[in-house]
């Protein structure tokens, strides 16, 4: 996984405040944000770079070991307990070591730790890296729990996907990164879930909003109307002299709640109404005598 730039990602300087940070990384989620890009893949990987970006720099101690090993800051304290064991080692050896570090030497010294030429005495075990990747689902398929099945480094692994998970979520599976070293756990692989629009509907939390075409005798008599919903069909009892662009709630007919069984949002219809493109001369006839009826 590419190196990131955390300070670059958010578009602030090094020595930038704590509300610097936070408004720069409010102003480009709302930019980023999936529900505002859809279809833009590479929205997607920015808005995931600048939530990692703005956990690591909102948090003192975290911006701390960043600033002081960059993408190593992960191993920070390992780094300094190994530097610390290191100094020992080689001063128990007859050897002196100042114990300083430049920029050059740090990823020599790593790899001394990690069993490589000039090899310490003692090995330092290591976590290895966490992955991250994309995996698409339709909204369909979003709103029932279901299972997947994933190449993963060259393994068939199956996951289970609850129902109600959010376009731009993510989820972790823990030791399916890479393999961690002198005996260290496996990283982490964190999956964000892609879930592109879906014709019919539209997500907007756990709410549904649907738009439903009504022909117009209908509208002005009353009457029935079969619409698809996510879940089945169901049957809505059209009221008389319904107005163009008016919309109506279903309670609990909306997405499921993440890992809330049994919660559901609503369900929001917007009735749209069609007027007729083509009227034989004895509806003309009639439309002219209610047009009469009504002056």
């Amino acid at each position: 996984m590419p190196f990131i730039d955390y300070y670059q990602a958010l578009g602030v300087p090094k020595n930038a405040s704590s509300d610097d940070i936070k408004k720069a990384y409010r102003k480009l989620a709302r930019k980023l944000h999936p529900d505002l890009n859809p279809n833009d893949k590479d929205a997607h990987k920015k808005f995931q770079q600048i939530n990692e970006a703005n956990e690591v720099l909102s948090d003192p101690e975290k911006r701390k070991k960043y600033d002081q090993y960059g993408e190593n800051w992960k191993h920070g304290e390992e780094y300094e307990k190994a530097q610390q064991t290191h100094g020992r080692s080689a001063n128990n050896g007859g050897q002196q070591y100042s114990g300083d570090f430049n920029e050059s030497d740090f990823s020599d010294f790593f790899g001394s730790m990690f069993g490589g030429s000039g090899g310490s005495r003692r090995q330092t075990k290591f976590k290895g890296q966490d992955f991250n990747s994309e995996l698409e689902i339709p909204l369909k398929e979003a709103y029932s729990t279901h299972q997947r099945t994933l190449n993963i480094n060259n393994k068939q692994v199956r996951i289970t996907i609850p129902a109600g998970i959010e376009n731009g979520q993510t989820i972790k599976l823990k030791g399916y990164g890479g393999k961690g070293v002198n005996g260290g756990p496996d990283g982490d692989l964190y999956i964000t879930f892609s879930i592109p629009n879906h014709p019919h509907f539209k997500r907007l939390g756990n709410d549904l909003y649907a738009t439903v075409p009504l022909d117009l005798y209908t509208a002005i008599l009353g009457g029935e109307k079969v619409v698809d919903t996510l879940n089945g069909k169901i049957k809505l009892v059209i009221k008389p002299l319904t107005q163009n662009g008016i919309k109506t709630r279903l309670k609990g007919k909306g997405f499921p709640v993440y890992k809330k069984e049994g919660e559901f949002g609503d369900l929001y219809v917007t009735y749209d109404i069609h007027i007729p493109t083509h009227l034989t001369e004895k509806q003309k006839e009639l439309f002219k005598e209610l047009q009469q009826l009504s002056q």
